[in-house]
């Protein structure tokens, strides 16, 4: 067994990216205030081949020194736009047929292991901020809350391993099975 070169990967241009047929994913990230956490943002929709990546409030925009090196490139090829709020984003989101789901510990939140996305559907998944988590109005104006099951003693996981954690999980369905 041998690790594979990057050139044995067979990985996309950035050119070949763009004219991909993507995958009816959109990420929004409300206030998220590291600009690592943005940088792994655009590297993970990259993995995933994420149609859309929404920037929202105080969420740093590129170029960005640490944008850059955390997504290492990933910001040329995924498309994005900064919104001055969330509720603007998902409003845009919603009038264009998106269903839109926060990534938070709620009341009537379906856990990611029960969650099954439909064939045709498009999903708007919004991650918050370290901090606060995703804001209790942009949770009301949601279609659905989905939580990842945790059994330790922290309530929450990092805001890049969330968007991972659920991005392949919904990927995953939508694609490989």
């Amino acid at each position: 067994m041998r690790k594979l070169s990057n050139e044995e990967l067979g990985r996309l241009s950035v050119e070949e990216f763009k004219s991909e047929m993507k995958t009816p994913i959109a990420v929004v990230l409300d206030n998220v205030r590291s600009m690592n956490n943005v940088g792994s943002a655009f590297r993970t929709a990259d993995a995933f081949l994420i149609e859309k990546l929404y920037l929202c409030g105080i969420t740093g925009t590129p170029p960005h020194r640490d944008i850059q090196k955390t997504a290492i490139g990933a910001q040329e090829s995924v498309a994005w736009e900064h919104c001055t709020t969330t509720l603007d984003a998902i409003k845009e989101l919603k009038e264009r047929d998106w269903e839109i789901i926060s990534v938070e510990q709620a009341d009537e939140s379906v856990m990611l292991n029960d969650f099954h996305p439909e064939e045709g559907k498009k999903y708007a998944f919004v991650f918050g901020n370290e901090v606060f988590g995703v804001d209790e109005e942009v949770v009301q104006s949601s279609d659905a809350v989905l939580e990842i099951p945790q059994f330790g003693t922290k309530h929450s996981l990092n805001i890049s391993v969330s968007m991972g954690v659920v991005l392949w999980e919904v990927f995953s369905k939508m694609k490989l099975t």
